[in-house]
């Protein structure tokens, strides 16, 4: 990782572009923002199509421009922004410009899926300070991102729970984050809402249940993906790219209480742990004020009141995604992209009642079995990748619909 990082006490307020700001991230990021008035300031926020909502953000946090990726040119709309001091732009292609947007310090890279890929780009080939929630980025062009990073000098700082934990407890040398001593990761996953759930079960539960998250308040995606495990498997493709360790030393356990976010293992024998209340405040703040500590807003950990700690190896039987996206990395080249995109349809495909929740792993399986792995080194490669393993999954999904029929 690219850690050539600075106080943010500056003479003025940081800009702050936010990159899906009506999503469970944005409203986190803004509340903290809003904390911290003398640090940050709202320049951008964007929404796929949620207008009403997104107008609201913006009269509220005084933003100077917003984008509507998902939403066609109108008038009507631009001018009751306008009425509230903010210009408005549309399409997908004005979020690369709002990342790569010179006024902007700051980047907040919150967009759920494949749909934030280009624009986290856009932000990391500008040099931003770039806060990373957005994991797909990360899994579909691991190599090529971490490039433009490179190349462009970006200050890149993850914002997932488990990957800020682990940038937390690595040593850093004048402010980059080091392998120095570092023996493996341990990632933690609570094990979702259908951890101790008879395997014979599975077959009939409903997109309510799944996105029932015992201990996290999130989307309805990602609900589900840390239901499947998946989430935890792309985690392990982003934590290979963030800190440049191999497969075999990224473990993954099954931590129901959801208070130990991370972990790292010395060759001496050492293990460090980074703890807190499950609240995405906390990794936020954290990246937000590096190398200085704020105030996230995040209640206090009582560890009297925890009681107790448990940790526990996931079941392959249970969790196949996660064996499938340790495949994945293996593999190499697109077939992470393939992963995520067949996961996108297979979850649609669930959560919109066509598809068994024990079928999405099939889906998944058979996408990368179908969509044969190339190399990953250009954009464009990357989105026909995407493209080709969507309309796999989706061939896969109105099969199995058929003979479920």
């Amino acid at each position: 990782m690219n850690q050539d990082l600075r106080s943010d006490r500056a003479s003025r307020p940081r800009a702050l572009a936010l990159l899906g700001a009506t999503g469970s991230v944005g409203a986190n990021t803004l509340d903290v923002v809003g904390r911290h008035p003398d640090r940050y300031r709202i320049d951008t926020l964007t929404a796929n199509s949620s207008a009403e909502l997104l107008l609201e953000l913006a009269r509220r946090h005084r933003a100077r421009r917003a984008v509507l990726a998902g939403v066609a040119e109108d008038s009507a709309l631009r001018r009751r922004f306008k009425d509230a001091g903010c210009d408005l732009l549309f399409g997908a292609h004005a979020l690369g410009q709002a990342a790569a947007a010179p006024e902007c310090d700051v980047v907040m890279a919150a967009i759920v899926g494949a749909a934030g890929l280009p624009a986290t780009l856009a932000a990391a080939r500008a040099g931003k300070r770039l806060l990373l929630a957005n994991k797909e980025a990360l899994v579909m062009s691991g190599p090529l991102f971490m490039r433009a990073v490179r190349d462009a000098g970006a200050v890149l700082l993850p914002i997932d729970s488990e990957h800020n934990a682990v940038f937390q407890c690595l040593p850093h040398d004048g402010g980059r984050a080091s392998l120095r001593g570092v023996r493996r990761i341990v990632l933690t996953a609570s094990g979702g809402p259908f951890r101790a759930t008879p395997l014979e079960r599975l077959a009939q539960v409903t997109p309510q249940e799944a996105c029932a998250h015992p201990n996290w308040v999130m989307g309805r995606k990602i609900s589900v993906d840390s239901a499947t495990m998946m989430n935890k498997g792309l985690e392990v493709i982003e934590a290979h790219w963030l800190f440049g360790l191999e497969p075999e030393r990224i473990e993954v356990v099954i931590h129901a209480q959801s208070i130990v976010h991370s972990l790292v293992e010395y060759v001496d024998g050492s293990m460090l742990a980074q703890m807190s209340n499950p609240d995405m405040r906390v990794p936020i703040a954290h990246a937000l004020g590096f190398p200085e500590r704020i105030d996230s807003g995040g209640r206090a950990l009582d560890l009297g009141a925890v009681g107790s700690l448990s940790f526990e190896r996931p079941d392959a039987a249970r969790f196949p995604c996660l064996g499938l996206a340790y495949g994945a990395l293996r593999a190499g080249g697109t077939a992470p992209a393939v992963l995520n995109a067949a996961n996108e349809v297979a979850v649609d495909a669930f959560l919109g009642g066509r598809l068994r929740y024990t079928a999405i792993a099939q889906v998944i399986g058979d996408t990368l079995d179908r969509v044969a792995s190339a190399p990953a080194q250009e954009l464009g490669a990357i989105l026909e990748a995407d493209g080709r393993a969507r309309r796999a999954a989706a061939d896969c999904v109105a099969r199995l619909m058929g003979q479920a029929a």
